[in-house]
């Protein structure tokens, strides 16, 4: 598969200017750096990175251990703008709050398919928005015309699928009150279970719905141009990590400005929304 990625990623020379010299090439960091969370990650010469690698196409870990997806992409970027290697740490939706403020710390921040919300921010913090989301349905292809609303969804016949801790189960739990949801603890199962019908519909976002449709005939996404619900997806981490975050930020800036956040876009499949 074209996607997949190294758990962990020797870098090569910077596609940004400010990392284009002699010492990016070597692996080093060419930024300036002080006491704080990028200078030890420059001082270990390696950025952690927390993902779940259940969530296509935005991170995925394939058997062998190896890593692919959008987000997988986007923090290798952060890490050649550090001049250091990657490792990704595994993680899950029910825990991903808790792992980013374990003591001590085990990875420097989370990046697959993190939605941008106030309540994150509350405890967390979360970078610029690099990808546009929102909640949609995958179902079987031949009851697509049965799903046009909300309230085609919410009823007692249907059974709703989700995966554990995450925005999905929160969406469903305050949303169909009516219909059957039911939480399934692998989240990159839920597209086969809705295709072999033990499951009629899957909550998910316009970020994973098209890799389903494009690689199983069987399913759908009826709703996928009319979301119901609008928003971003970043990178997590902890606060007092500013520094971090404002390189992270400057990283997402760099590519929208350059170009290559649209490539990566056009790769997956994904909607560009930041003209």
């Amino acid at each position: 598969m074209q996607w997949l990625f190294a758990t962990t990623l020797a870098c090569c020379a910077s596609v940004f200017p400010s990392c284009g010299n002699e010492n990016s090439a070597k692996g080093e960091s060419d930024i300036t750096v002080v006491d704080g969370k990028v200078a030890e990650i420059v001082e270990r010469g390696k950025l952690l990175v927390g993902t779940t690698g259940d969530y296509r196409p935005l991170s995925y870990e394939e058997a062998d251990g190896t890593y692919w997806g959008f987000g997988i992409e986007m923090a290798g970027k952060m890490a050649e703008r550090l001049g250091v290697s990657i490792e990704f740490v595994h993680t899950s939706w029910p825990t991903l709050t808790a792992d980013v403020l374990a003591e001590p710390q085990t990875f420097d921040f989370a990046i697959g398919g993190i939605t941008i919300t106030d309540a994150r921010k509350e405890t967390m913090m979360m970078s610029d928005g690099y990808l546009a989301n929102g909640k949609t349905i995958l179902c079987r292809a031949d009851e697509a015309d049965r799903y046009q609303s909300l309230a085609d969804i919410d009823r007692p016949e249907v059974r709703v699928m989700v995966n554990p801790g995450g925005l999905n189960e929160k969406f469903a739990i305050e949303n169909l009150t009516h219909a059957t949801v039911i939480v399934h603890q692998k989240n990159e199962e839920i597209p086969s279970q809705v295709a072999e019908g033990k499951a009629d519909v899957m909550i998910t976002e316009i970020t994973e719905a098209p890799w389903y449709v494009q690689n199983n005939p069987r399913l759908a996404a009826p709703l996928i141009h009319t979301p119901f619900t609008h928003g971003q997806i970043g990178v997590l981490m902890r606060k007092g990590q500013d520094d971090l975050l404002a390189l992270v930020n400057s990283v997402i800036a760099q590519m929208k400005a350059d170009g290559t956040l649209r490539r990566l876009h056009e790769k997956y499949g994904l909607v560009y929304a930041y003209e």
